[in-house]
């Protein structure tokens, strides 16, 4: 059950024009404090509605959930957007708040985001949660999968998110490394996956925008490392060997720490048609972390 039923939500920008950034703030960031800080809960290019679920279990705490730049009710665009880029876009929503240092869970792409985040601003954060961050190059087959990124964007650039997003929904499907070959075998049919075919001419995208820069960020070890107990890596207990969760485990081997297990999978903190998911188990086992480390 979430223990935060009926708490105000208050929608802020910080920014303007293409620079602007929407965040919301669940509950009242007053109540913060050294012991409790505001928790910013974000993916990419997961918007805020992902994180709706998760930020209703943490009613004893100001929450923080956001658009990240090119998604949700933010400015579309067609140029490429970097890790560095939304690292600045997290820092100046840490910024707006005012309230110090924040606990921030970051999954997926956001998990990327806050791993830039981390080795510009680190001062920004208290307790850092790093969930399935899709890295590649710290995995055996980042070669190869650095090449079926490549092989999305281009298919992106010529026909369209369908196909693009047929692909990209076969990729990460793929449990263990990619193997080689795996480009030569025939292109999903999107409408397998309830997708498009035709092209309508739009390529604002942010998933594709985040793409290649995303999956060929390389993490600061040596600054990270720095962080000591306050930077958690996590992976889904159910994830299996998915690209994003390998990279996780892979990301913790090179700082030298274990990763730590999540309930449930890549999106387990919140609920997908069609997918297993625990967002109660999922929250209980954020705030344990964050207990354990605050």
């Amino acid at each position: 059950m979430s223990d935060s039923a009926a708490r105000t939500v208050v929608t802020r920008t910080v920014g303007e024009g293409d620079d602007a950034i929407t965040y919301d703030i669940h509950g009242d960031l007053a109540t913060a404090s050294v012991e409790r800080p505001a928790l910013f809960l974000f993916g990419a290019p997961m918007d805020a509605t992902g994180f709706q679920i998760l930020a209703s279990h943490f009613g004893d705490r100001p929450v923080i959930t956001y658009d990240p730049r090119g998604a949700g009710r933010n400015p579309v665009g067609f140029a490429d957007i970097t890790v560095q880029r939304h690292a600045d876009d997290l820092h100046r929503v840490i910024a707006a708040l005012g309230v110090g240092p924040v606990d921030a869970f970051g999954s997926s792409g956001g998990g990327v985001n806050l791993l830039a985040l981390l080795a510009a601003n680190a001062d920004d954060v208290r307790i850092a949660v790093v969930h399935e961050p899709p890295v590649a190059d710290f995995l055996p087959d980042r070669d190869t999968v650095l090449a079926v990124t490549a092989d999305m964007k281009r298919t992106f650039a010529a026909e369209g998110s369908g196909p693009a997003l047929a692909k990209f929904i076969q990729f990460v499907m793929l449990d263990g490394p990619v193997p080689d070959g795996y480009l030569d075998g025939p292109a999903p049919d999107p409408s397998m996956f309830g997708l498009p075919t035709a092209d309508d001419g739009s390529r604002t995208d942010p998933l594709f925008r985040n793409m290649p820069a995303t999956l060929s960020y390389l993490p600061e070890i040596a600054v990270l490392q720095g962080l000591g107990e306050r930077l958690v890596i996590a992976f889904g207990a159910e994830s299996g060997e998915t690209m994003p969760a390998r990279a996780a485990r892979s990301v913790a081997a090179a700082l030298g720490i274990d990763a730590t297990v999540f309930p449930s999978n890549h999106g387990g903190f919140t609920e997908q048609p069609g997918f297993p998911s625990d967002p109660a188990g999922f929250a209980a086992r954020l705030r344990e972390v964050l207990d354990e480390r605050g």
